[in-house]
């Protein structure tokens, strides 16, 4: 026995799902028939959207870990630096001591060699002192209260880089003289 073709099967079917029902139950056969193929679409630009937000916060992580991992490493000896520093102002405090007792002296002339070798070296690795005296006040850079005019540095204040390493302690004036 010979089977029917599948267009000929179809065609039976169309012809009785139409004369045993009305139109409507094969209107629904069709709208149900497209519904998955509309959710599958969907979803598949859900998920293409996810994707693509997906991959791009990988490449923003990635740029924010690079940026991180380059300033860690730029800035790596600011500890070290901050306390060296402290060192430096002891030893201008001696220097100055040594001043008044004799300028010409050879342990005083080596002290300063010293001194111009060590702020050398500091200024090579990107520490740069803060000049502040005669300079108006500034919250940002110096460690004193009142606005005014800087009048005398009390230990210098130091910037590593573009960073503040240590405010300079000042003294300053509470405004022009009366």
């Amino acid at each position: 026995m010979k089977k029917p073709s599948a267009t000929a099967q179809n065609k039976e079917t169309e012809r009785s799902a139409a004369t045993s029902s009305s139109a409507a139950p094969a209107a629904t056969d069709r709208s149900e028939a497209e519904d998955p193929t509309a959710s599958l679409q969907a979803d598949l630009d859900r998920f293409r959207d996810l994707a693509l937000r997906s991959q791009a916060d990988f490449e923003n992580y990635k740029k924010r870990s690079a940026r991180e991992k380059e300033e860690a490493i730029k800035y790596a000896n600011s500890s070290l630096l901050e306390r060296l520093v402290a060192i430096i102002d002891n030893f201008e405090l001696g220097l100055e001591a040594a001043k008044g007792d004799s300028e010409q002296s050879p342990i005083y002339s080596g002290m300063t060699l010293v001194l111009k070798q060590l702020h050398d070296f500091l200024a090579e690795n990107g520490l740069q002192p803060i000049e502040a005296e005669g300079k108006r006040f500034d919250p940002n850079l110096h460690q004193a209260i009142p606005e005014g005019i800087v009048l005398r540095q009390t230990r210098r204040g130091y910037r590593f880089r573009d960073r503040l390493l240590r405010p300079s302690s000042v003294v300053v004036s509470s405004g022009p003289g009366k």
